[in-house]
């Protein structure tokens, strides 16, 4: 579990700002994944401030660690941690290769269709 050097107990309630600082998640990313993520629950006070109880962190770390480290999607991150295995697989390393590749795909389509342009406006 993460390590919170604030001096508060280890289930102690955590501001989205504490989690966010303590894993190295931005605020935004961690509401996504509460919208994404049915089991990823925190309690909310007056104003909508949200309050991350220890479940939380560590289901929080859960997913940083499928997404990040594994190589899973959202949806098979929560397929994984929803306990379905038939879609919960990590992308495989060839469709990371070629998502990859695609950007550079279309750098080079874009840098001739300029081209083009640039030899037709020529004339």
């Amino acid at each position: 579990m993460a390590r919170f050097d604030d001096g508060k107990d280890a289930g102690a309630l955590r501001t989205i700002g504490e989690v966010s600082e303590a894993l190295g998640i931005k605020p935004h990313v961690l509401r996504y994944w509460e919208d994404r993520f049915p089991s990823l629950r925190p309690l909310k006070r007056a104003g909508g401030r949200r309050l991350y109880r220890a479940e939380d962190v560590v289901l929080i770390e859960r997913i940083a660690s499928l997404v990040t480290r594994e190589g899973y999607t959202l949806k098979g991150a929560k397929a994984a941690i929803g306990g379905e295995q038939s879609s919960a697989e990590p992308a495989s390393a060839e469709r990371r290769r070629e998502e990859a590749a695609a950007p550079s795909d279309l750098l080079a389509r874009l840098k001739a269709i300029r081209a083009e342009l640039a030899a037709t406006l020529a004339d």
